[in-house]
């Protein structure tokens, strides 16, 4: 599509007021499990058109994972492909191959997580692809990068956890390295696709070029290090970051304590800290030596959270502890189960949590779109497609025959299912 003519377009015509911010980009979806459906779905949020393509004969294998009701369906698969259509097809046979490159040169965006060499291997590749399409942008989610010294080191998610050194800093300091408790790789890398998709998308506005967008898992969780690599690089290594447990190394209170009830986070910066001692009716430690600048509060953290731990066990619940931090302006929070999000006013005002209905599943709970745009503020009506839904349809509309489509669906090039 020739942005720069859409985007004329809608300056001129008041119809195309509400047009949502991806609507008429055609997406080619090559993707399975979550990173790479992770860049998709958030595209069809924004109104992409997604054609998902699925490898027969059974299609993304995480339409068999997880959590799956008494009809077949899962969960997992439908909070991550809402708004796709699925064309199921046998790429390796030659007229599978063929429909996938006609979709790919009239498409303007396709997204790909296979293995390494899984592409090139089929002649798939951006080398190939850019010549049959000039205009394509492509993005690559891996988990070591399709040009790195490890290119040909497949990954998943806690593998890039642990190289990346997300593990190393967190977990107890005595205890082994843990993995976050979600698929923080998987969806950061998603998240960092949409947003370079988005630019690039931009960038062929205003060039008609179109490019290759690299994006690695461990790219993705690595720059989220803050303070771990920095930190060793000016002190020439004299200071290591260690994994720090539910109390922070750097900062003091920081960390999550424990209320009479269940457990609550206080972050108290060098600001706050007048107001704090105010707050927990110990007005006295502002002028306690011991606690009179951010490295002896650090020094002597044990006695300082022994302090904030009596306060807070001399209540009967969490929420008058945190109704007094909040009015003191000391920033704090419940440490909430995911599931606490269903119901709670802070999520359901943001829609941070969405009820959705699928033909199959029937009404289920999944986290909302993060990104909110004041021209748009109801969410799509999305339903995931079953396996091969939208096959008939996107074949017909690359100008197939019935019986052409019927032949491809007797020789087992396409595939459809019931879930």
């Amino acid at each position: 599509m020739d942005l720069a003519r859409l985007g004329d377009f809608i300056r001129y015509c008041p119809c195309m007021e509400s047009l949502r911010i991806l609507e008429g980009i055609r997406v080619i979806d090559m993707t399975q499990y979550l990173a790479g459906p992770t860049v998709t779905r958030m595209m069809a949020e924004m109104g992409a058109d997604i054609i998902k393509i699925e490898q027969a004969p059974s299609g993304d294998p995480s339409r068999n994972y997880a959590i799956i009701n008494e009809k077949g369906r899962s969960g997992y698969f439908v909070q991550q492909n809402r708004g796709k259509k699925s064309l199921c097809i046998n790429f390796d046979e030659p007229r599978g191959k063929d429909i996938l490159l006609q979709l790919i040169g009239e498409a303007d965006v396709f997204v790909e997580n296979y293995g390494p060499g899984v592409l090139e291997r089929r002649n798939l590749d951006w080398d190939a692809l850019r010549k049959l399409n000039p205009e394509l942008i492509m993005a690559s989610i891996s988990g070591f990068g399709r040009e790195s010294a490890m290119s040909d080191k497949p990954a998943f998610d806690m593998i890039a956890q642990a190289f990346s050194g997300t593990m190393y800093m967190t977990g107890d300091p005595e205890g082994p390295p843990m993995p976050v408790g979600q698929s923080i790789a998987d969806v950061m890398t998603g998240v960092h696709a949409v947003a370079a998709i988005g630019y690039a998308l931009f960038y062929r506005e205003r060039t008609g070029k179109g490019q290759f967008l690299d994006i690695a898992m461990v790219d993705s969780l690595f720059h989220s290090q803050e303070l771990a690599v920095q930190g060793p690089s000016l002190t020439r290594m004299r200071w290591k970051p260690k994994r720090s447990g539910h109390l922070s190394r750097i900062n003091s209170p920081l960390g999550a304590f424990k209320g009479p009830q269940e457990w609550i986070v206080i972050q108290c910066m060098e600001a706050q800290w007048p107001r704090f001692v105010e707050a927990i009716g110990k007005p006295e430690l502002l002028h306690d030596e011991r606690f009179a600048d951010l490295k002896g509060r650090m020094k002597n953290r044990d006695d300082l959270n022994n302090i904030i731990h009596d306060w807070m066990q001399s209540f009967d619940n969490d929420q008058d502890i945190l109704d007094i931090l909040a009015e003191a302006r000391v920033p704090s929070g419940p440490v909430l189960a995911p599931y606490d999000a269903i119901g709670h006013p802070y999520f359901e005002s943001r829609g941070a949590v969405r009820e959705v209905t699928d033909p199959l599943l029937g009404n289920v709970h999944i986290p909302g779109d993060p990104l909110r745009f004041s021209d748009f503020p109801e969410p799509l009506d999305l339903v995931a497609p079953t396996l091969g839904q939208h096959n008939q349809s996107i074949l017909e509309s690359l100008g197939l025959s019935e019986n052409e489509i019927d032949q491809l669906s007797n020789d087992k090039v396409i595939i459809s299912g019931d879930t």
